[in-house]
This record gives structure tokens, C-alpha cells and sequence, in this order.
């Protein structure tokens, strides 16, 4: 095994991983009846004022590694590949998952185990960009990362008070043709 960035993680070389992953980063995402749920999925890029964010991830499994546990872990790495400190401590997220065969499925079709990982805020710098990188059983793959730049914090509008109405617009209570 090759080491990643953080000299911990050992990456799978050029070969393909024994589970395939989807990532994605949303506004939040949920996990129910086994799918996943994403609200306002694909952001590459936000901020600079931090928001909540969501990781959505989709882990298929090979029909032959049904029944086996796998621990899986999440970090969330600087533009460095450091793991991005909170209170002296690697903001971490992890657990373990184990993809059952459902009755009735055809031999051979893959199992798919959806995750959902959402966070209020996360602490990022304004003009930095950061990943979020997944690890199964302490192995991870080049793939299996999901990157984001947070904006700087130039032109952005300080927030005033609220526009005043245009008495000429009519009533905003009201929409037009529907008198």
C-alpha cells in the first residue's frame, strides 16, 4: 500500500478498491428505507460565512461481501491533506456499516449502503480549500475524496436593513391576477 497525505491512511494503488463509493456534498442529507436524500446536492464551493453542510455517500458492495462488518471513518482535511484541527482534536466522523442481502434479490446484483453525515457549521478558513476523505478498515482511494473551496470574504455585502417596497409595485401581499 502507498501512503496518502496523512501518513496514517494507507491508499490502495492504481488497482480498483474492493467497494465502489459515490460522494457528494449537499446543503443536508438523510438517510430513509435505505436511499438517500439529498437537499440542494453538488456544492463545490460556499461560504464565506459558514453554513451547514452535508455529506451524502453511497458505498456499493460486492454481492460475495455481504455480512461482513467494515468500520468506515471521515476526515475532514486541509488544502494540505492535514486533518483540519477543532479544539487541538481531527474533526472525525466514523462508524461501521455491514450490507445485508435482502430477500429475493438476484445473486450477484451489488448492495448498497447509503450514509448520510450532516454538520451545523463546519469550521473552515475563508479562501482555503478543503476534502472530505473517506476511509474503509483503514483503507482509503484516491476516489473516495470530496473536495470544496469556502469563498473569501471579499465583496461580500454588509447586511443593511431591508429594501424598502416600491409604492408603485402594488401590494406584496397580493399576486398579480389572482385579484
Amino acid at each position: 500500500m502507498e501512503q496518502s497525505d496523512d501518513a496514517t491512511m494507507p491508499v490502495a494503488p492504481n488497482h480498483p478498491p474492493v467497494v465502489r463509493v459515490s460522494m457528494l456534498l449537499a446543503d443536508s442529507a438523510q438517510v430513509a428505507d435505505g436511499k438517500l436524500y439529498i437537499l440542494g446536492g453538488g456544492i463545490t464551493a460556499f461560504g464565506p460565512r459558514p453554513q451547514p453542510l452535508g455529506v451524502a455517500i453511497r458505498i456499493e458492495v460486492p454481492w460475495d461481501r455481504a455480512n461482513i462488518s467494515h468500520q468506515w471513518r471521515l476526515d475532514l482535511l486541509d488544502e494540505d491533506g492535514h486533518p483540519l484541527l477543532v479544539r487541538d482534536k481531527p474533526l472525525v466522523v466514523h462508524g461501521r456499516f455491514e450490507a445485508g442481502r435482502p430477500a429475493g434479490l438476484k445473486p450477484g446484483t451489488p448492495l448498497s449502503v447509503p450514509l448520510a453525515i450532516n454538520f451545523p457549521a463546519v469550521p473552515v478558513t475563508p479562501g482555503k480549500s478543503y476534502a472530505f476523505q473517506l476511509s474503509i478498515d483503514d483503507t482509503t482511494h484516491v476516489d473516495w475524496r470530496q473536495g470544496f473551496h469556502v469563498r473569501a470574504g471579499k465583496g461580500v455585502k454588509p447586511s443593511g436593513p431591508p429594501p424598502t417596497p416600491d409604492p408603485d409595485a402594488g401590494d406584496p401581499g397580493r399576486l398579480p391576477g389572482l385579484d
